[in-house]
């Protein structure tokens, strides 16, 4: 199957408006994609996307553009070889290496490649995944900085070790699904009223865990804590994010601040990439019983394998369109597993709940093997422009049934929400 055309689009969701997504380090976002089709020579189309809160988006669609010569005219049957085509390219590597807008670009091909290969075998990604081999899975990997920490030998003997129950965790999530967490109530710029009715609203649907964003005000965080405890009472884990807004002696006072509510974890505490800071902040937390999480922003799978070896991280937070697809978070699934740390994936954009549940079914059927604290972030916008919506019950993610990966977004939405001439900007 070869590559025939790609065409690409710059859309653009005005969610500043109700101040959804709002946090304190991005306080009016709208959230946005570079998105990509790629048309095949059998006829199948493959859709994929990168993730942005907005302004700039139209440079991670310009570097989508300047792939296709590494992507029109070439097979795709090797997922393996095309990726590492385009992130290897001597050139491009230059702009990051494996970093960036750059990258961003890769991710959005990468994932459009994924859903094209699935679609033709007429399989979801997480199933695609999940009925390679272990070998075909490890030969998937760019392995190159990583051996220190984690070979493709060891990486087969993890993945040999989860063969056992496979099919019965895949009926487990057909019948029960993928516990989710919802953000939804916690937007920073949300009022009062607004955090309390829908922190009910979770509990009632089944959630056990919400999240509030922090890190713009004290004394105004630990209000608002105060008032979310006292919504889901007890027994609903209530995570904190500070959207990398703080140095790391004000994270430790900061979450001082905050312990007596029992935070689960705080995510992004500071910079995505102070290793050490982050190993800071988790032994100054850990007598708290306060995990530290982070991934959202970090740029590559050697950052991640730095935060495993530094015990910097009690919690890995891949995101599906942040480093390079599909194919380089394997990689990073494969390093949590090595580390034994839970995966919970950041799905807070346009389109992340729909990619990131087809990674975290496929660690569940065929890597890791367990749900123990592992939940996956939903946030209850825009699924009504995608074609294979997410689907949550009883707070649960349900199992994708569509083959592909579940990024189609509908032609209606991408004529009303192109910028700057689609008639939502227009």
């Amino acid at each position: 199957m070869k590559i025939t055309a790609m065409r690409t689009y710059d859309v653009r969701f005005p969610t500043s408006r109700e101040l959804d997504g709002s946090d304190a380090m991005n306080p009016d976002p709208d959230y946005s994609a570079a998105y990509v089709v790629l048309s095949s020579d059998t006829g199948v189309q493959g859709h994929g996307f990168t993730f942005t809160i907005g302004r700039g988006n139209e440079i991670c669609q310009a570097a989508v553009e300047a792939l296709a010569p590494l992507v029109v005219g070439h097979p795709v049957d090797d997922l393996g070889e095309f990726a590492r085509r385009l992130t290897h390219d001597s050139q491009f590597r230059w702009l990051g290496p494996e970093k960036g807008v750059v990258h961003l670009a890769a991710a959005a091909v990468i994932n459009a490649a994924w859903d094209l290969a699935a679609k033709a075998a007429g399989k979801p990604v997480w199933r695609f995944l999940a009925d390679l081999t272990p070998r075909e899975v490890v030969d998937l990997v760019d392995w190159r900085y990583l051996t220190d920490a984690l070979g493709p030998a060891e990486a087969i003997d993890l993945l040999e070790a989860a063969r056992p129950g496979r099919e019965e965790r895949i009926t487990l999530l057909a019948e029960r699904g993928y516990p989710a967490y919802t953000t939804s109530p916690g937007w920073l710029g949300y009022s009062d009223e607004k955090l309390e009715r829908l922190a009910r609203e979770a509990v009632a649907d089944g959630y056990r865990q919400i999240k509030l964003k922090v890190g713009h005000d004290l004394a105004d965080d630990v209000r608002r804590m105060a008032l979310a405890r006292r919504t889901v009472g007890d027994g609903i884990r209530i995570a904190v994010d500070a959207n990398q807004r703080w140095d790391v002696p004000q994270a430790i006072e900061w979450m001082g601040a905050l312990a007596p509510y029992d935070p689960w974890w705080i995510e992004e505490p500071t910079s995505p990439d102070d290793i050490l800071g982050h190993a800071a902040v988790r032994r100054a937390l850990r007598p708290a019983g306060i995990r530290v999480a982070t991934g959202e922003h970090v740029q590559n799978r050697v950052v991640f394998k730095q935060l495993l070896q530094a015990e910097a991280v009690d919690v890995v937070q891949i995101d599906a369109c942040r480093v390079a697809g599909v194919n380089e978070n394997l990689a990073i699934l494969l390093l949590a597993a090595k580390f034994g740390r839970p995966v919970c994936p950041h799905a807070g954009g346009v389109g992340l709940c729909e990619l990131v549940q087809h990674l975290s079914m496929f660690d569940f059927v065929a890597v890791s093997g367990s749900l123990q604290d592992r939940v996956i972030e939903y946030v209850d916008h825009l699924h009504e422009h995608f074609a294979d919506p997410v689907v949550i019950r009883d707070g649960a993610y349900q199992l994708p049934q569509a083959p592909g990966f579940s990024a189609r977004m509908l032609p209606e939405t991408l004529a009303r929400f192109s910028f700057p001439d689609g008639p939502e900007w227009a």
